[in-house]
């Protein structure tokens, strides 16, 4: 399966996650990138596939949530690299300027990771959602340093329109032991 968009339920209740996540995949034909308590003793659920299973599977998700859903959102056409970095696939070694963007959402960050992702040519290092980050999120990237800037100017705006932006850096010549941290 070709993943085109992704979707996401954040929970208040670790029961109720595993309800959600059982919901998700029955609904639709999609596949299951993340299921897990994450900090703050939320539960999250990521799934992906063709746009109209993760829409319904994702409104069912929400149906099921009965009363502890914190927040959702489907990501229609997603850059695929943005997948590839939830995944931390990426096997090339990282050069050039290193953006980060961090917020206190998850579902916020992913969005902030695709806008990024989109309005430049950067590569995508990692998206890090919530665990051993007390509920937050961060995404890293890499590139040539005006499109580092442009992407994570992108991602800050999407962000900071939530109200949930902890940070956004730009690093424009990284030491080499910084990267070694990230990779």
């Amino acid at each position: 399966m070709k993943e085109k968009s992704v979707g996401l339920i954040e929970l208040s209740s670790i029961a109720a996650g595993f309800l959600v996540a059982d919901t998700m995949l029955k609904a639709g034909d999609v596949r299951l990138m993340l299921s897990r308590s994450i900090c703050s003793g939320k539960y999250m659920v990521l799934i992906c596939g063709d746009t109209a299973p993760v829409a319904s599977a994702v409104a069912a998700g929400a149906v099921a949530a009965n009363g502890c859903l914190i927040d959702h959102f489907v990501i229609p056409n997603i850059h695929p690299d943005v997948i590839t970095a939830i995944g931390r696939t990426q096997s090339d070694p990282p050069e050039g300027a290193l953006g980060i963007l961090e917020s206190f959402n998850v579902t916020t960050l992913i969005q902030a990771a695709d806008c990024a992702v989109k309005s430049a040519e950067v590569k995508l290092l990692e998206v890090r959602l919530a665990m051993a980050l007390g509920g937050k999120a961060f995404v890293t990237m890499t590139g040539e340093i005006s499109a580092v800037q442009a992407a994570v100017a992108a991602g800050r705006d999407l962000i900071a329109e939530s109200g949930t932006l902890v940070n956004a850096v730009v690093i424009s010549r990284p030491h080499p032991d910084i990267y070694r941290e990230i990779v």
